[in-house]
């Protein structure tokens, strides 16, 4: 792996205000592949300053020019996608084809989506005797997670950047070689100096430098609830717009109608992949009492499949993290049938695929989120105890619903507390807006709703 030494700010690599530096390790392994800058404010100061320089002029760029600006970058990424897949896979520790299919390809999806939007979308629109007129927020602060690197990237940069924003960057400190390349592609696509900055570091010490700073008008952060709270809260003081997209306890609901081994194969799956951190998996699964008994068994069985197919959790930390979790669950009595608190190789940071049974919805682990491979089943009585179950936590920011008419699960999904809910497996949307209700967020991601979470709306009256 290379790593750059310095940070990428106003169109170049630049030296960091620190020797301080951050290890990144391959989780698979343990080894150290690659070290970057451990930045500080005064680093994160001379970022923000380069973007807000760089505003007036993106700004007043025309969205044409800015969409094919993000076209060559979707190129770019195209271009780079092996290379893209191999550095999230080796800081990751994903499974190549998942970050060839996922975490290369969907950050590709999303940035041609947004090329497309910035050429069609109405900046301009006329009400009455009104012409409104939707402009930029202004600078941007990104703050992004480790467990989809590049997609979380792309999904607060792209939109930014077709709005006429400029952006400063900090990327996860467990995955920023993936940031690191995706400066490159920018650089490569020939975006303007000083509309996207870097800035690797700690989120203690950049990230929060960062989401103080007077000079950035957004706070754009995905990650923990928690710190979301933090972030929101110095947002709040200083008057300042924030975008979080935060933490997850979905409920995959199966409707007595549904396919059975269907909807629990497909449920364990999403459970499984990217080895249990994904803020939106399906980490409830809710059975009918009549079919709970069959459930857990295919549960059980379709999870022993996934031993040698999922990669590690992301460091040492998560792994601990995860095993206390299930530790929590056999001691609040909720019943293994898959996986436990074992580590399941002597080397790495992996997990075994879990699947409890007899998980009553106050128990700790149908309440918090893991973010590692661990399935909890939950049986209800009828699908208004169904629907209690699935409102029933702090949470609202992706769900399931099966059903054996789709009529009937949209009915059900409808009244679901929920920022995005798949009907009988429905596939990704890269248009579709994703975000959560109550701590799961504020403000959506995707598409056009996404694009307008960087503008801000003024009306000029004739």
């Amino acid at each position: 792996m290379k790593a750059h030494d310095g940070m990428y700010i106003d169109g170049a690599w630049r030296p960091a205000g620190t020797r301080d530096t951050i290890e990144v390790v391959n989780p698979a392994d343990e080894q150290v592949i690659g070290r970057v800058p451990a930045g500080n404010a005064l680093d994160v100061d001379t970022a923000v300053r380069a973007a807000r320089a760089a505003l007036p002029g993106w700004a007043a760029t025309p969205p044409a020019e800015r969409a094919a600006r993000l076209a060559a970058l979707r190129d770019v990424l195209v271009s780079r996608k092996d290379e893209i897949a191999e550095t999230v896979t080796a800081e990751l520790g994903s499974p190549l084809k998942f970050s060839q299919a996922v975490h290369a390809g969907a950050p590709i999806a999303v940035a041609g989506s947004y090329a497309e939007l910035a050429a069609t979308y109405a900046f301009e629109e006329k009400v009455g005797n009104s012409v409104v007129h939707h402009e930029p927020v202004g600078v941007v602060g990104a703050i992004t997670p480790w467990n989809y690197p590049l997609h979380q990237i792309v999904a607060k940069v792209a939109p930014a950047l077709a709005a006429g924003c400029t952006i400063v960057l900090k990327p996860a400190e467990d995955t920023p070689l993936t940031a690191q390349l995706f400066a490159e592609a920018v650089h490569e696509a020939e975006v303007p100096a000083g509309v996207f900055n870097l800035v690797t570091g700690l989120g203690p010490v950049a990230g929060q430098a960062l989401a103080e700073h007077p000079g950035v008008d957004l706070v754009s952060f995905t990650g923990s609830t928690a710190v979301g709270r933090r972030i929101g809260a110095t947002a709040g003081a200083a008057v300042k717009r924030v975008a979080l997209e935060l933490g997850g306890k979905s409920a995959n609901v199966i409707l007595p109608s549904a396919d059975l081994a269907k909807a629990v194969n497909v449920g364990v799956a999403n459970v499984m992949s990217n080895s249990g951190q994904t803020c939106s998996a399906w980490t409830r699964m809710l059975v009918h009492r009549d079919h709970y008994d069959e459930a857990v068994s295919l549960a059980a069985e379709a999870a022993a499949k996934y031993g040698d197919r999922i990669g590690p959790v992301v460091n040492a930390k998560q792994q601990e993290r995860v095993r206390g979790y299930i530790d929590k669950g056999v001691a609040e009595g909720a019943r293994l049938v898959a996986g436990g608190p074992e580590a399941p190789r002597e080397q790495g940071y992996f997990v075994s695929p879990t699947v409890f049974a007899e998980v009553t919805e106050e128990m700790t682990i149908a309440q918090e989120e893991i973010f590692g491979p661990v399935l909890s089943i939950l049986r209800y009585e009828d699908e208004d105890d169904a629907l209690r179950i699935a409102n029933g936590t702090v949470y609202g920011l992706a769900g399931a619903v099966w059903a054996g008419d789709e009529a009937e699960a949209v009915a059900f999904a409808r009244r679901m507390d929920t920022g995005q809910v798949d009907i009988n497996g429905g596939r990704f949307n890269p248009l579709a807006p994703f975000g959560g209700y109550k701590q799961s967020g504020v403000g959506r991601e995707l598409g056009a709703h996404g694009l307008a979470e960087y503008l801000q709306t003024k009306s000029l009256q004739f």
